[in-house]
């Protein structure tokens, strides 16, 4: 995937298109390793810039007791993105432009938190740039 998206690139600078044109045509893939009170899972997020949207997907061994899903700039308590209303292993929803491009351009300086009813950020991992995996 990587080839291609360097192919993408390439073909993109020789035709001399602007690297904001190119990112809103891509779809980048971020992801986070999550660990805490002795339980380890993996969600992979997609931004769509162009859409406006921010998509993900868990994959955790135990999904009793979680109250919600959300994006933090660094550890702090407050939410910069909820990832849906209540836990979804699968979903989608609206970000604005600026959130969606600081994520893209600096995913190490976000945290995506999984609350549970008596550990709010009871799962933590710091977002990279690609995909996670188990």
């Amino acid at each position: 995937m990587r080839l291609r998206r360097g192919l993408v690139c390439a073909a993109a600078v020789a035709a001399g298109m602007a690297p904001a044109a190119l990112a809103a045509q891509m779809d980048p893939e971020l992801g986070a390793r999550l660990s805490g009170m002795g339980e380890h899972g993996v969600v992979n997020l997609q931004v769509k810039a162009n859409k406006g949207r921010l998509c993900w997907t868990f994959d955790l061994p135990s999904t009793q007791g979680i109250t919600g899903t959300s994006i933090h700039a660094g550890q702090k308590k407050t939410a910069l993105v909820r990832l849906g209303k209540r836990y979804a292993k699968k979903g989608c929803t609206r970000a604005s432009q600026m959130t969606l491009e600081h994520l893209e351009t600096k995913p190490g300086a976000y945290w995506v938190w999984v609350d549970t009813k008596g550990h709010p950020g009871d799962l933590r991992g710091k977002l990279f740039a690609g995909m996670a995996h188990m």
